[in-house]
């Protein structure tokens, strides 16, 4: 249970009023110390430390009990992870022909840089270093291009699917199987989502698979009449229906992998939907920060005019 916080500054102020190092503690202690519960974001523990001139916050749980520490230095500076982060890039780009007939989609550029560049430069800031690629449609644009990773600094290697083999399918093909969770991204999204937090969650709730999902909201062009047999019984102007849809970021224990067979196509959705038939943990979490899915013409120009943007925000 705590009690309360005593920084080296309190002690220092306490000295200078007279107090000793034999003084009892409760005449520097801070009673009511601020905390955050451990699923607060990275992001708004460093407001809190800035707007109250603080440079650590004791973590508690729901009975106040200490379950960690964030410290400014290492707050501000993400910890080196070991876990893969897979990236899907096979995908034939159909909707966005003609400017894939012969450019893999991941190589189009967005703010001047290829978007599967943007995706590793973004992980690389969260402290991923290990990426595989899964390939296919002129995949060997990729290789030719990204090559085991050196330029960027960091590790890649690769999935080659003879066939497409769907969102998830290409997970089958890892060999050997990472032995701790990992990430798995689409590689048409450009997104500030925090990589490790998302991580950090999935390992937190001890699920078997986590879907980073957004609220997408759209409203009813026409005024909605609501009826029960032929009685009007209420009205409705132009609803706004919220729903959550899948972002295409996931992250997954390696035992999830089991429920795939090499070389068979599979979808996220599907591989989730296994789980669950097998009583395993499913659970959802909720990102806010700038997204775009690229799919289509009308998607590129929004990337290249809205992507900087984005890019920006995760460096901050």
């Amino acid at each position: 249970m705590l009690e309360g916080t005593i920084s080296d500054g309190d002690i220092r102020r306490g000295l200078l009023k007279g107090l000793d190092l034999n003084s009892p503690i409760a005449s520097v202690i801070h009673r009511n110390a601020l905390v955050v519960p451990p699923e607060m974001g990275r992001d708004m523990v460093m407001q809190l430390m800035v707007a109250n001139k603080i440079q650590q916050i004791p973590v508690v749980d729901e009975h106040r009990h200490v379950v960690g520490l964030h410290l400014w230095d290492e707050i501000t500076t993400p910890p080196t992870r070991s876990n893969l982060m897979v990236i899907m890039v096979g995908g034939m780009g159909t909707r966005l022909r003609p400017h894939t007939e012969s450019c893999p989609k991941p190589l189009l550029p967005i703010a001047g840089k290829p978007m599967l560049e943007h995706i590793i430069e973004r992980a690389k800031l969260e402290g991923f270093s290990h990426f595989v690629l899964a390939i296919h449609y002129l995949g060997h644009m990729i290789e030719e291009q990204f090559g085991n990773g050196e330029r960027l600094q960091v590790r890649i290697d690769y999935l080659r699917e003879q066939s497409p083999l769907g969102t998830a399918g290409a997970l089958g093909l890892l060999n050997p199987r990472p032995d701790a969770s990992f990430v798995v991204t689409n590689g048409d999204v450009i997104t500030d989502i925090r990589y490790g937090e998302l991580l950090d969650f999935h390992i937190r709730h001890e699920a078997a698979a986590t879907m980073a999902v957004r609220v997408h909201e759209w409203q009813h062009p026409f005024g909605v009449v609501q009826t029960q047999g032929v009685e009007i019984v209420g009205f409705e102007e132009k609803p706004v229906a919220r729903s959550h849809i899948n972002a295409g970021v996931y992250a997954l224990d390696p035992d999830a992998l089991s429920v795939l067979s090499a070389d068979a196509h599979c979808d996220m959705p599907t591989l989730f939907e296994r789980l669950q038939a097998k009583a395993k943990r499913t659970v959802a979490y909720p990102m806010h920060e700038p997204w775009l899915d690229v799919g289509r013409p009308v998607d590129l120009v929004a990337a290249n005019s809205q992507g900087n943007n984005i890019i920006k925000s995760g460096r901050q």
